[in-house]
């Protein structure tokens, strides 16, 4: 499997998403923003996380329209897997790839702590190594993490199996606790329509060995290099 993974200014995590991809046994490659195409032979395209061109406008909303994101959209369009985490979510909606919208945190403060998430379904790409209705202990630390979808999107992506995570407590439970920044539904990650794009808020590449408390997220990473050799 090889995973190129798009670096702007102001992204920061780069290296930790590239790390925990070729812990699962992929290879990785960096590509700058302003590049027109994907190294050849790219499965796997991951926008990380951080603080693109600063977070002017809204957030994302400039790398939305980065040089490199014409060739993303290529690569969604064929089939490809796309994976955008926090700030990398918030490109994902921004570039039109996933509908809605990352707003302002309900309490307008920005958070970052260890967070459970509800697994909803496993039979993508991304999730085939966790359980349906397991919570995973991840991370989040942003302050634009709330996400906000119209009515008819919002039916659409509950009526068609599209949420991808929610937040939860630890037994799995969608709470009002859980839900720090006030995500419509609680989700925490979308699908689009063809499974093969992911946006979520919360960091899976955070805990992915026991050392730094934790391994959940790397089950993301696994299910990712596993689904790519299984269609090889």
């Amino acid at each position: 499997m090889k995973s190129a993974v798009i670096v702007f200014p102001g992204s920061n995590r780069e290296g930790d998403v590239a790390r925990a991809l070729a812990q699962a046994g992929s290879k990785v490659e960096k590509v700058w923003h302003a590049e027109t195409e994907l190294p050849s032979g790219t499965d796997l395209v991951v926008l990380p996380g951080g603080f693109s061109y600063g977070d002017y406008l809204r957030c994302g909303a400039i790398a939305g329209r980065a040089t490199v994101m014409d060739a993303v959209r290529a690569h969604a369009a064929r089939g490809g897997l796309v994976l955008g985490i926090c700030n990398g979510f918030q490109i994902l909606c921004e570039s039109g790839l996933l509908p809605g919208i990352l707003m302002r945190n309900a309490n307008l403060k920005f958070i970052c702590h260890r967070q459970f998430l509800r697994v909803e379904r496993t039979d993508t790409a991304f999730t085939r190594a966790y359980d349906k209705g397991q919570a995973i202990d991840v991370c989040v630390a942003h302050g634009e993490g709330n996400y906000t979808a119209d009515a008819e999107t919002l039916n659409r992506l509950e009526g068609e199996g599209l949420v991808a995570f929610r937040y939860s407590d630890e037994r799995g439970q969608v709470t009002t606790n859980a839900n720090r920044n006030g995500s419509m539904n609680s989700i925490a990650g979308i699908y689009s329509e063809t499974l093969n794009v992911l946006g979520m808020m919360p960091h899976p590449e955070n805990l992915i060995e026991d050392l730094i408390g934790g391994t959940d997220g790397r089950g993301l990473f696994d299910s990712l290099v596993s689904s790519v050799a299984r269609a090889a």
